[in-house]
């Protein structure tokens, strides 16, 4: 799941069994151990970063696996499968 709050994006995936979870996408090069997750205890892996306004492709990496996030702001088409998709809105002017 994927919650966005101005220009940050908190990223949880639930995998209680991974002994290590990264992200990767656009905005890493896909590199799968470049952004390592936090183990929250609870059975969540949880990675927060400042994103610029865009659409964002990306997936989970938990222990030599790819995994899509179907709970994410959507899916599309990638080369190698299912890519989730991450929306950071333009910041408003006040």
């Amino acid at each position: 799941m994927v919650t966005v709050i101005g220009s940050y994006a908190q990223f949880r995936f639930f995998r209680p069994q991974a002994t290590r979870v990264c992200l990767a996408g656009d905005f890493n090069g896909w590199k799968p151990g470049d952004l390592q997750m936090v183990h929250s205890g609870d059975g969540n892996w949880v990675a927060v970063m400042r994103l610029p306004a865009g659409n964002y492709k990306f997936r989970y990496w938990a222990d030599g696996q790819w995994f899509c996030d179907y709970a994410a702001f959507g899916v599309v088409p990638g080369p190698y499968g299912m890519d989730s998709v991450v929306r950071v809105p333009l910041a408003e002017a006040s």
